[in-house]
């Protein structure tokens, strides 16, 4: 039985052709085998690497050599020994320098994502830096804090003298914060090209309605932009803070870790290849991995909390949405029934259901 209401058509399972065609095993063989072969290379080359590194952490051994077991040892010493300790620290200098990134960023972005003159450039110039090779920034870097080198002369064009300025490089009191700056300056464009993405996706008739409603900017960026953009925010909170965990090119060029700049990745490479702590190196891996993951979700649920109004209201318009095919199937219930010339279309001035 086919009803047709308002121009749509309504068909019931009666109504569907049996399909005589016997099903194309060659055209499911490839499927399977186009799934097969990548999720088989990531087992391969991902997942079973991985599995053998935390069994090799429950491990004395080198490279060459019979390993011993010694249970949960390397585990302690993570937590035990001083200089391990430290490079956890340092984690929170980039963790710090992560959140203004971001921060940076989303400001810019708001401010870009709109007309403004020279945009273009403004965004290719701020996103070139992350075009660059790892390697080649730290390089840079490394010339432009060395004494004497860019950085001094052009402060001292400022005025001051090189006498009073710092060892960018030595000074303990400076020298990671003058990495950070190298790690704000690579990411920052990768970042404000997935915030300006996600503003300009707006509607943007929701800015009309404000300014309309005497809404300022503050308010549009409040109201509109935080909670139209709160998953691209998420995201990059989560990519940053995770990264700022694993730094490893810029202390490990830059500096090579001397200084009290080893960053927890710098001082695993040099357990795992100078020292040839097979066991111990892995462990860090492992405990890394676990901080990472204890972070992104400590980090959901910041944001969640942070955004609650915005699912609030989501929430709402799903409800809203559901109401909404509530009517419209009763309404197709109560058509059916006065096609059928069972029940009027009207009932009490309503829609009879």
């Amino acid at each position: 039985m086919t009803t047709a209401i308002a121009g749509a058509t309504a068909t019931s399972v009666d109504d569907i052709p049996f399909n005589p065609h016997k099903r194309d095993y060659k055209k499911v063989s490839i499927i399977i085998a186009f799934c097969v072969i990548p999720v088989a290379l990531l087992v391969l080359f991902t997942y079973w690497p991985f599995i053998q590194m935390c069994g090799y952490s429950f491990y004395k051994m080198k490279y060459i050599g019979t390993p011993r077991f010694i249970g949960m040892k390397n585990y302690i010493d993570i937590f035990t020994r001083p200089e391990l300790l430290a490079t956890l620290k340092l984690s929170l200098y980039y963790m710090a320098g992560a959140l203004i990134q971001v921060a940076l960023a989303l400001y810019l972005a708001t401010v870009l994502a709109f007309q403004v003159r020279g945009g273009s450039f403004f965004k290719g110039a701020m996103f070139f830096p992350y075009l660059i090779n790892g390697i080649a920034v730290g390089f840079i870097f490394k010339f432009f804090y060395t004494r004497g080198y860019v950085l001094d002369t052009v402060l001292q064009w400022c005025g001051f003298t090189q006498d009073t300025l710092p060892y960018w490089l030595r000074d303990q009191s400076i020298n990671n914060w003058s990495l950070v700056a190298s790690s704000i300056w690579r990411y920052l464009g990768s970042t404000l090209i997935l915030f300006i993405g996600a503003i300009m996706s707006i509607d943007s008739s929701l800015y009309e309605a404000a300014e309309i409603d005497g809404a300022n900017k503050w308010q549009q960026f409040k109201h509109i932009i935080l909670p139209g953009i709160q998953t691209i925010l998420v995201l990059n909170i989560i990519l940053s803070i995770t990264g700022s965990l694993s730094a490893f090119e810029g202390p490990y060029v830059i500096t090579s870790g001397a200084n009290g700049t080893g960053t927890y990745m710098v001082q695993m490479d040099k357990i795992a290849h100078t020292d040839q702590k097979v066991g111990l190196a892995s462990a860090m891996a492992v405990i890394l991995l676990i901080i990472i993951i204890f972070c992104t979700l400590l980090q959901k649920i910041v944001m969640g909390f942070l955004f609650r109004d915005a699912d609030d209201g989501t929430a709402k318009a799903r409800k809203q949405a559901k109401k909404a095919d509530k009517a419209r199937r009763r309404a197709m219930k109560a058509a059916n029934k006065v096609q059928a010339g069972k029940a009027p279309l009207f009932k009490n001035g309503k829609v009879s259901a």
